[in-house]
């Protein structure tokens, strides 16, 4: 099958709670060595996997949207805010699936940790019917899953990038990055306590964050 790369769909999603440079060079780094147009960024509307939310998730999608304002790379999207349906990843992938069609290849961006928790995920077995599965591992990681992981990974897993993208879905490939060590709980932290949190993500996104007294931020 003829498939071009850079008409692939590649998504990483999230709460965003707040987004933050982590998440950013992680999505930019995926993007060029993909080779692809861009990664779009979507923020879940009510994550099922974690407790609720810091604020709103339009405000969440609003954070990303000025993230990435200057960044043509990267994209806000906001189909799982917008959608009516709960935010299971299950709903996002059928529907990215009927969006793109039978042969655009869909990946989707996760972390390890993430990866390793999937049997706790609504119907996750069934993900690789519509997409890839990206996932994103610290240089010489130790992966050390259950039988189930185990068995999953060495099924539908590749090694390389012309491989995973020679179908529309079904692979899983493991990509060794380092992250930034920013979280977003350290960031929701120093806010609250009254301490600047810049420099861990856009500018921007701090000002939002004032702006509308994000996480406890007190302008006093």
């Amino acid at each position: 099958m003829d498939l071009s790369v850079n008409d692939a769909f590649v998504f990483m999603g999230g709460t965003f709670d707040p987004i933050h440079f982590g998440h950013l060079r992680t999505a930019l780094e995926i993007q060029q060595w993909l080779g692809v147009k861009q990664v779009n960024l979507i923020p879940s509307k009510v994550p099922v996997h974690r407790n609720a939310p810091g604020c709103s998730s339009e405000q969440r999608l609003a954070m990303v949207q000025h993230a990435v304002a200057e960044e043509p790379a990267l994209v806000a999207d906001a189909r799982e805010i917008e959608s009516t349906q709960d935010s299971y990843t299950l709903f996002t992938l059928q529907a990215l699936r009927q969006e793109q069609g039978s042969t655009t290849p869909v990946c989707m961006v996760m972390g390890m940790d993430a990866y390793l928790s999937l049997p706790g995920w609504r119907e996750w077995q069934a993900f690789l019917d519509y997409a890839h599965i990206i996932v994103v591992a610290r240089p010489g990681y130790r992966i050390q899953p259950d039988d189930t992981m185990a068995q999953f990974t060495e099924r539908f897993g590749v090694s390389d990038t012309s491989e995973l993208l020679s179908k529309p879905h079904g692979h899983v490939l493991i990509h060794e990055m380092t992250p930034l060590g920013i979280s977003a709980t350290q960031i929701r932290q120093l806010v609250a306590q009254g301490q600047s949190p810049r420099y861990l993500f856009p500018d921007p996104v701090w000002a939002y964050i004032k702006e509308h007294n994000l996480y406890g931020y007190n302008q006093d």
